[in-house]
């Protein structure tokens, strides 16, 4: 997020709370191999990534910006200005990709 006041969420997280922002919509989805995937298709029990977008003053290991593995079954959704967010705790994430965790080369970002 910019740094302009306009951009800033209205709202301050508490605790070890984190506010995410979805990269896809549910719904239809592509294969690697481009193969379009209806939403009503069962598939097995599915992470999905987001992006941090505000942290409580308690969360230790991720930071605004920061891409987020999660489990889309176990979210509480949240509508600021007309977005919809997701909020969880911290202890709930998976893995974090972050540019900041490349401290050696061949490394992937990912800290699982």
């Amino acid at each position: 997020m910019s740094e302009n006041t306009d951009d800033k969420l209205p709202i301050r997280m508490l605790h070890d709370r984190v506010l995410v922002r979805t990269d896809s919509p549910e719904g239809e989805r592509r294969s690697g191999g481009g193969i379009l995937i209806p939403a009503t298709a069962a598939v097995g029990r599915r992470l999905a990534w987001a992006e941090v977008v505000a942290v409580g003053q308690n969360v230790r290991t991720v930071e605004t910006g920061d891409r987020v593995l999660y489990d889309p079954e176990d979210r509480a959704e949240v509508e600021v200005r007309g977005v919809a967010y997701v909020l969880m705790r911290e202890r709930d994430l998976h893995a974090v990709a972050a540019d900041r965790f490349e401290g050696s080369k061949g490394t992937t970002g990912l800290y699982l």
